[in-house]
């Protein structure tokens, strides 16, 4: 299913189109987007320990999110939004790129997943509730990162969770994911802004002032022999847990 919305006040059209050029390859594992399933066994594990923990599951339990709405803001073409359905959500994507919705939503079709995508921004849901809000590698590619997590902040329901993913801004991340990832090519040119990526204290400020409180923080890090995995270092890119204050 897929909706298009006029709310753009947070979206960069630039990133817009950056990111829309990449939908077609977006699931090729090989593709331009393979760092992007690369990241995604430590971020899914991240997230379900994070929901186990908040709603007291039972870690044997396949769909712990049965009876529950999720928000994948910033979907992509749904490489998150699909596992939070296979988890047992009623999942919702939003993304600033129109052919990121249509590659999402073909491929959810293809998989038999009933997923609802949404073209736009943070706007696309105001006044709607999620018990599970989840945006990772975005915020630092929005025109406003404060009224971007006012706005997800907003569509946080009461008893609800809020995981947030992003880039340090280190001279690591600069040389990792800038210099030799982009530089290499792993990472498509022109994806990151090191100066906005956003440090773990600006982004704990930026919540504090939606109205939110961060009950976790985790780093991920990454090695040649075992790839991306979770750390207590937080310099090249990290997880937030918030719940509202």
């Amino acid at each position: 299913m897929t909706k298009a919305s006029t709310g753009t006040a947070t979206i960069d059209p630039r990133e817009a189109e950056h990111f829309g050029r990449l939908a077609k390859d977006w699931w090729d594992p090989r593709g331009s987007s393979a760092m992007l399933h690369r990241l995604n066994p430590p971020r899914l594990a991240y997230i379900r320990a994070a929901i186990d923990s908040h709603w007291l599951g039972e870690a044997d339990d396949f769909t712990p999110l049965t009876g529950r709405s999720a928000l994948d803001m910033g979907c992509g073409a749904g490489l998150l939004a699909e596992p939070l359905a296979r988890l047992g959500a009623s999942v919702t994507g939003v993304d600033a790129a129109p052919e990121n919705i249509g590659a999402a939503a073909a491929h959810a079709k293809a998989a038999g997943l009933d997923i609802e995508y949404l073209s736009g921004g943070v706007e696309a849901i105001a006044g709607r509730s999620f018990d599970l809000v989840a945006s990772m590698e975005v915020i630092e590619h929005v025109a406003d990162p404060q009224g971007f997590v006012d706005g997800l902040a907003g569509a946080l329901a009461d008893d609800g969770l809020m995981i947030l993913s992003t880039p340090n801004r280190t001279q690591k991340s600069r040389l990792a994911m800038i210099t030799l990832g982009e530089g290499s090519g792993a990472i498509p040119r022109g994806t990151h802004d090191w100066d906005k990526f956003i440090t773990p204290e600006e982004l704990t400020q930026m919540l504090e002032a939606a109205g939110m409180r961060v009950t976790d923080t985790r780093g991920l890090a990454f090695s040649p022999g075992r790839g991306f995995t979770l750390s207590n270092d937080l310099s090249l890119d990290y997880f937030v847990t918030a719940v509202k204050a």
